[in-house]
């Protein structure tokens, strides 16, 4: 993997890092599942909207728009429930250091499903890299209320699920449909269940419409959202799953430099211990050698 290869998907996992801060901030102005409707709706048309203006091919097949559903449904729908219902319970730090663990989980489904098997210096690198993910949010979880998280945790591993299930079907979506207008569909799709859920059980009309929420609210759609979904699945036409999701571990690791940065949060050793054992990880899971079978192509 090339050193501009390696920059796309840091970016990505920086821009995914910011999420969970922007959706704690947006919901002092906001209900829930309102919230979560608008930002799949806004970033889903952002992108419909630039690829029709740039003329991007719209995706064609009835296979390429079950598989589509299925990735809304997974990373919209189910992602944004879990993130949006985890920030009443737990913190963001945390959020991102639970919600970036499945790459286990979808280690083992792209080997299942793709074909795509890690040699021993990937796997010890996954390895590593989750070490670190536990180095890091032991001293938290040893202080924390655990009925208050043991929700929270929950609602993380419904996101962390949903993601996991979309990543597999993008990465094999991802060479037969047109990036842009392929995300920009799912979040669209993924957008109506968010949808239904705010108008049944909220009331969406009672969102405070300042300048703190439309700044979240923007952040999260354009950046968290389209840009790192157009990012991501570019990433996905080149990178095998297993290896660009690896780097998913940096995304607490930036969770917490933000924090040092910008909030005066102090690193203790575990932190440190952590964010070193992920930094290997990831080094080596990313010179891994990774074998991939071919896959069909969609009809």
């Amino acid at each position: 993997m090339g050193v501009f290869g390696i920059s796309r998907i840091v970016l990505v996992m920086l821009l995914w890092a910011l999420c969970y801060p922007l959706i704690l901030a947006g919901l002092a102005y906001a209900p829930l599942m309102t919230f979560a409707a608008l930002r799949a709706l806004l970033s889903g048309a952002m992108l419909v909207g630039a690829g029709m203006a740039l003329g991007h091919p719209w995706p064609r097949g009835v296979r390429v728009w079950i598989t589509l559903a299925a990735i809304g449904l997974g990373a919209t729908s189910l992602a944004y429930l879990g993130m949006f219902h985890a920030a009443e319970f737990v913190s963001p730090g945390i959020a991102t250091v639970i919600a970036n663990t499945q790459p286990l989980l979808a280690a083992v489904l792209a080997s299942l499903f793709l074909g795509e098997h890690m040699g021993r210096r990937g796997k010890l690198g996954l390895a590593l890299g989750f070490a670190g993910i536990v180095f890091i949010a032991l001293p938290q979880l040893l202080t924390a209320r655990a009925e208050t998280y043991l929700i929270g945790f929950g609602y993380i591993l419904l996101a962390a699920l949903g993601i996991t299930i979309s990543n597999v079907l993008i990465r094999y979506l991802a060479p037969k449909v047109d990036a842009v207008m392929g995300m920009g569909c799912q979040m669209l799709i993924g957008s109506v269940p968010l949808l239904v859920a705010a108008f049944a059980l909220e009331q969406p009309f009672t969102i405070v419409w300042a300048p703190q929420f439309l700044l979240a609210l923007g952040g999260l759609s354009l950046f968290g959202s389209a840009l790192a979904y157009w990012l991501w699945n570019l990433i996905l036409q080149e990178t095998v799953l297993n290896v660009a999701n690896t780097f998913s571990f940096l995304v607490p690791v930036f969770g917490l430099s933000m924090g040092a940065l910008f909030f005066s949060e102090r690193l203790g050793w575990f932190e440190a211990i952590g964010v070193a054992l992920t930094l290997v990880g990831i080094a080596l899971a990313s010179r891994d050698r990774a074998t991939e079978k071919p896959r069909e192509e969609y009809a």
